[in-house]
């Protein structure tokens, strides 16, 4: 039986691990895909504290070295459900079951897709989700940005300042962004704006050449030639698990106070997946730091 479970390897579930661990807590850190969470995505990151520039995967590697060498066991599964309902919690993957006094949800989100054939194979290779994290690649270059909420008209006037255009792609006939940003956008020089259409198709081989795009009235089809796609239509948190342990909002996130406890008994959240306005590495190992110091917390005073 272990102490603490965290459900995640992204920075919060990592760094809860490290934390967890350095206060003697036995751990197991259970992932379904890959150590390091969407940071992984990102082949420069410039504002995480202490690397000038480092890459996702460069990070992501660091950190599970670091829980590594803490002592923290890792399980590449998928948590399917989780009992909640005793003082001795039950975690159930795709593979096995294990007992366990605490668990910190730390599944993260994901980048919402369009869907559209061959598309995840240009991620990280002209498909990106983050122009703070990415837009550095495109300067004096063309991209389009595809979206028309509040994160699609930030993305594109970030981008607009150091890209050479910057084109949005909205498949409605009008954007759903505030108004002072879509003030902004449209009366950016640099900046296109495409309404009503949807996206067919990528363009390119061994990398993105462009967009294959579809008019939603008349169905009339072109092509646009681009450097790079960043796509903003939205996140989506990995929760469907646990709507039975925590309490989640409209949206599907883990509703948690301060302290990342959640409304189940011994359940804790940290990252991405949580209610939360500031999404960030930065923010998501404060989270991993708190949960599982909160999580050490709780089981001390089981023991007592």
């Amino acid at each position: 039986m272990y102490d603490i479970i965290i459900v995640g390897g992204g920075p919060a579930g990592l760094t809860a691990a490290i934390y967890a661990r350095r206060a003697g807590k036995s751990v197991l850190v259970i992932e379904k895909e890959s150590f390091g969470g969407q940071m992984t995505f990102s082949p420069k990151i410039e504002n995480y504290p202490g690397f000038e520039s480092i890459s996702g995967n460069e990070l992501a590697a660091h950190m599970l070295d670091q829980a590594i060498a803490q002592g923290a066991e890792l399980a590449y599964e998928e948590v399917i459900d989780i009992d909640a309902g005793g003082e001795i919690k039950t975690v159930t993957t795709d593979c096995d079951s294990y007992e366990v006094l605490t668990v910190i949800i730390a599944a993260g989100v994901k980048h919402r897709l369009l869907g559209v054939e061959g598309e995840e194979d240009f991620i990280g290779n002209g498909i990106s989700f983050c122009a703070v994290c990415d837009g550095a690649f495109y300067q004096d270059k063309h991209v389009i940005v595809v979206g028309g909420g509040n994160s699609a008209l930030q993305e594109a006037l970030l981008l607009s300042e150091t890209s050479a255009k910057v084109t949005i792609v909205q498949n409605l006939d009008f954007l759903t962004g505030e108004q002072k940003l879509a003030e902004l956008a449209e009366n950016k020089d640099n900046i296109e704006i495409i309404y009503g259409c949807t996206v067919e198709a990528y363009l390119g081989g061994d990398s993105l050449t462009g967009l294959k795009i579809k008019e939603t009235k008349s169905g009339d089809i072109r092509e646009i030639n681009a450097d790079g796609v960043f796509l903003a239509i939205g996140l989506a948190p990995v929760n469907d698990a646990f709507k039975n342990v925590a309490a989640l909002d409209e949206r599907g996130y883990v509703v948690a106070d301060g302290n990342c406890r959640t409304s189940g008994d011994g359940v804790f959240v940290a990252g991405d997946c949580r209610v939360k306005k500031i999404r960030q590495i930065a923010t998501a190992v404060s989270d991993g730091a708190t949960a599982a110091l909160e999580a050490c917390s709780w089981i001390d005073s089981l023991k007592k």
